[in-house]
């Protein structure tokens, strides 16, 4: 088996998580744990728009539509970048952007 990574939440990427509905936030954390564990979530895909190795969890509950971006390929953490309700059915620029700025200062971080 496995050891599961830590994850390290970069701004307030935690906070906005825990602002998620109860049944979204059991789902983000039951994909996050797959994610640790080195498996891929049930919905997710490539966002190598905001970095290399970034992905989008995608959750669909009664109160809509949540995502998780992430970037797992560190040895040493899973790097949650931003997490949010999506209002439209195009993520909107503000989030990419947060995201990718996000990504950009950890890589900095990690240098």
């Amino acid at each position: 088996m496995i050891d599961a990574k830590s994850l390290k939440f970069c701004g307030n990427s935690l906070d906005d998580l825990r602002a998620f509905p109860l049944s979204a936030r059991r789902e983000a954390g039951h994909q996050l744990d797959q994610v640790q564990r080195g498996r891929d979530p049930d919905d997710w895909k490539p966002m190598n728009t905001i970095g290399p190795g970034a992905r989008e969890i995608r959750i669909r509950d009664a109160n809509g539509a949540f995502r998780i971006i992430y970037v797992a390929k560190f040895e040493d953490a899973i790097y949650v970048l931003h997490c949010f309700q999506k209002k439209t059915q195009k993520i909107s620029k503000t989030d990419l952007d947060l995201a990718a700025k996000r990504y950009r200062e950890m890589k900095e971080v990690k240098a």
